[in-house]
């Protein structure tokens, strides 16, 4: 290793490593279209995990003008208060973050869909977690 790979102690990093999901809406799974409609954050040494949801009716409609619009925000919706923990986080609120994190990236559902893990470094996972939404999702 070369002097410049190694960080010494007064040289921290103020980053801290994270992982990210998309959450992905697949209205007819036998087509295999989908659209982003979310993202989960986890970062471990901040003890977060955080997802923003934002579905675009319109283009989910064009997809399948027959989808269940209300059933898949409410899938949403649930992905959010997992993440938010509290009641309404139902059984996973007495785990951790990233025992929440890992339950919500399992495959469940064939309409509402978690993408592959992605990493990525960040100093503010919430502000991270918005910025992710805008530019992955919106």
């Amino acid at each position: 290793m070369t002097e410049r790979h190694i960080i010494r102690p007064s040289e921290a990093n103020t980053r801290d490593v994270f992982e990210y999901a998309l959450l992905r809406v697949v209205p007819r799974i036998e087509r295999g279209e989908c659209i982003n409609a979310g993202v989960l954050v986890y970062c471990r040494a901040q003890s977060y995990v955080g997802a923003r949801t934002y579905l675009d009716e319109a283009r989910l409609l064009a997809l399948d003008p027959d989808a269940d619009v209300a059933g898949i925000r409410a899938a949403l919706g649930a992905v959010e208060g997992v993440c938010a923990g509290g009641a309404a986080a139902g059984q996973a609120a007495s785990d951790d973050a990233g025992r929440r994190f890992r339950w919500l990236i399992a495959p469940r559902s064939t309409v509402v869909q978690p993408g592959p893990v992605h990493t990525g470094l960040t100093v503010d996972p919430a502000a991270e977690t918005q910025r992710l939404l805008d530019l992955l999702v919106r």
